[in-house]
């Protein structure tokens, strides 16, 4: 009978080993925090590339129109197949992990920089009923207006309990899902903007663009962003055109 035990338990361990129930929890967390070493690997994958093509970036081809915070994404086929990279990060969304990694002021000096996907999973799932909802009206669900042409979302239109929001990669606040005037839905960063004007040594004026305090310091860009000018020393929100 015991024997018998011990076989059931065994079988039932390579089960879950095979299934990865007990994957070791370093194998599980590094497709889930942004790890500096993968980060440095990849920027200088992407130096490496550059200087083997004459000054190329293994990049994505997109629209010209897209946001410029996901306009430049990483191909690590193209790194890869130029051996500039032995191995996509365990972080990266193309082997497993939940960031995106893309470039920033690629013209000048391109840096290496995430985009945090569980952001695109809840713009996603906000999407998918405000399509619904479309459909079946005329106009988008508007809420309140807070600024010029954007507004908060009418989410009990859309079925929500509360209003929608995403789980800041920066400060872990969340923060409120937005709408524009032609039903556009953008991440509100002011939560995260204030903190940064605050912690990081600036010189922003009224007019300029100020979210790439955010990606200039910190492992992330603020995708999915309205962009935002600064105000009396606060954040406010500027034009539609970025």
């Amino acid at each position: 009978m015991k024997f018998t035990y011990i076989r059931i338990f065994s079988s039932l361990l390579l089960v879950m080993l095979l299934s990865g129930c007990l994957a070791p929890e370093s194998e599980l967390a590094k497709n889930q925090s942004p790890n500096e070493q993968q980060l440095e690997q990849v920027q200088h994958a992407v130096e490496t590339y550059q200087e083997e093509t004459q000054g190329l970036l293994p990049i994505k081809t997109k629209p010209d129109d897209t946001p410029i915070f996901q306009k430049y994404l990483i191909d690590f086929t193209a790194l890869k197949d130029s051996n500039a990279l032995s191995e996509i990060p365990g972080t990266a969304y193309e082997n497993g992990g939940v960031y995106q990694y893309t470039l920033i002021t690629p013209e000048e000096n391109p840096r290496v920089k995430l985009i945090d996907l569980q952001m695109t999973e809840a713009i996603r799932s906000v999407n998918v009923q405000l399509d619904i909802y479309r459909n079946e009206n005329i106009y988008p669900p508007f809420g309140e207006e807070i600024a010029e042409d954007i507004y908060t979302i009418d989410y009990q239109k859309l079925g929500f309990e509360s209003p929608p929001s995403v789980e800041s990669p920066y400060s872990n606040e969340n923060l409120p899902i937005v709408m524009d005037v032609e039903g556009k839905l953008h991440v509100d960063y002011r939560i995260d903007l204030k903190n940064a004007l605050n912690e990081y040594q600036h010189d922003y004026k009224e007019g300029d663009d100020i979210r790439n305090i955010l990606a200039e310091n910190t492992p992330f860009v603020p995708a999915y962003s309205i962009p935002y000018t600064i105000k009396d020393g606060d954040p406010v929100f500027s034009s539609l055109d970025n």
